[in-house]
């Protein structure tokens, strides 16, 4: 099978990484792709908003199945394009991807399909949404509708961090278009897991659960940011606990989408909540999510190639997942300023990296690039460190000791993922 993975960051060389290891892939290609993603797939300089050359070149590659990593070219009808081609699509068409693109739609799904959340009202009025949390008066969370790429979402301890966060989104239009609408939820209290789950229309199909660190410093300190680090397995999430998410959450969302007529094909990332109430969704997004899928993919031992033609051609009933009994986890190495800073100071030259891999790490290439013979920082996330161990400690052990042979100028990361668990 030929595989073109579409997209750039560490996200998508976890997945052309895994797909190069599987027996079902014979050929792995990607666009644009990365100096990282280089090493296991054939890069093509096509960008991930360029619709009609993804599709172009899937054709001329003669591509049996596309990879869709990111949101936006989800969101923009990329897999509508490539079926109209008779090009397999592994991402939901656009009207999936609804799903991550509207916050305002995804309750709307939940609230039909009884699926457990948070409590939550939209504005289009800066007003009348400072006007709503002066009347909260207390904790809420401020989130983008749209897409933000994983930025939009403040956790707000008050009115006045609320306001703030408000005008941010619509008045300084921080996240341009997607901050025009936003949501104010109440703020949840629990620890957070994330899965991610095949979908084929019908069927859904989970991986291991994983958890993600969203805030950018140290005791989930800071502004949000992409993801700082992640780990799998995650304690929390007991048998009982993931058998609870399929049956209140990850089966009723494909279900309700299906009544909508909007059948999902590709993997739902279900963000949930261990609340005193049972679970809650966070957030649902239409993709794998960065750098879960770094923490998570490291540990699978099923064909992942296999897993994702099945779910493009509906056959996942019956289908399982393997994955091996070590814990995994990844660590991701940022640029100074990250993610406040704009513009961010790049083009520094990344060092170490063999010493590191010598340590039996993975790591993931997402913000780096070549420049005059040298591997340069080109991003706010630069790469990420994934470890492999008999239990946690081991592996977040091995992931520093690994981070510490790296450097570039501004380097930071958190010193705290996958500790306390």
């Amino acid at each position: 099978m030929r595989v073109l993975v579409v997209g750039g960051g560490g996200r998508e060389h976890a997945l052309a990484w895994a797909l190069a290891r599987s027996p079902s892939v014979t050929e792995v290609h990607a666009a644009p792709g990365n100096p990282g993603i280089a090493r296991v797939a054939t890069c093509h300089p096509v960008g991930v908003g360029d619709i009609p050359g993804l599709v172009d070149l899937a054709a001329r590659l003669a591509a049996d199945l596309v990879v869709i990593g990111p949101e936006a070219p989800l969101a923009a009808g990329l897999a509508d394009a490539l079926e109209q081609r008779g090009i397999a699509a592994f991402g939901p068409k656009k009207s999936g991807a609804r799903l991550e693109a509207s916050k305002t739609f995804a309750k709307q799904v939940m609230e039909f399909a009884g699926i457990p959340t948070a409590d939550a009202r939209t504005f289009e009025s800066a007003s009348a949404a400072i006007s709503y949390v002066q009347e909260q008066g207390g904790p809420v969370v401020v989130k983008a509708d749209g897409l933000a790429a994983g930025k939009g979402v403040t956790v707000c301890d008050g009115p006045a961090d609320a306001k703030a966060a408000i005008l941010e989104a619509m008045e300084q239009h921080r996240f341009g278009e997607a901050g025009n609408t936003v949501l104010i939820e109440e703020r949840m209290e629990g620890p957070e897991l994330s899965i991610l789950a095949f979908c084929d229309g019908e069927s859904v199909l989970p991986l291991p659960a994983a958890q993600d660190f969203k805030r950018s410093l140290d005791g989930d300190l800071g502004p949000n940011t992409g993801g700082m680090g992640s780990y799998s397995p995650v304690p929390v999430a007991t048998d009982a606990v993931i058998e609870e998410a399929m049956d209140k959450i990850l089966n009723p969302v494909a279900a309700q989408l299906g009544r909508m007529g909007r059948y999902y094909v590709g993997v739902i990332y279900a963000g949930l909540m261990l609340t005193p109430a049972g679970l809650k969704v966070v957030e649902f997004n239409c993709r794998f999510g960065d750098p879960e899928t770094q923490a998570v993919l490291p540990r699978l031992e099923s064909d992942l190639g296999e897993l994702m033609a099945a779910t493009t051609q509906g056959e996942l009933a019956g289908m399982k997942v393997a994955c091996c009994d070590q814990a995994c986890v990844t660590v991701v190495a940022a640029s100074g300023g990250y993610p406040e800073a704009d513009p961010l100071k790049t083009g520094f030259e990344i060092t170490g990296l063999e010493q590191a891999e010598a340590l039996g790490v993975q790591i993931f290439h997402s913000g780096t690039a070549e420049r005059d013979g040298k591997l340069v920082t080109s991003g706010g996330r630069v790469l990420s460190v994934s470890a492999l161990g008999d239990d946690l400690a081991g592996a977040r052990g091995l992931a520093y000791r690994a981070l510490e042979e790296i450097g570039f100028e501004g380097m930071r990361n958190r010193s705290d993922i996958a500790s306390g668990y």
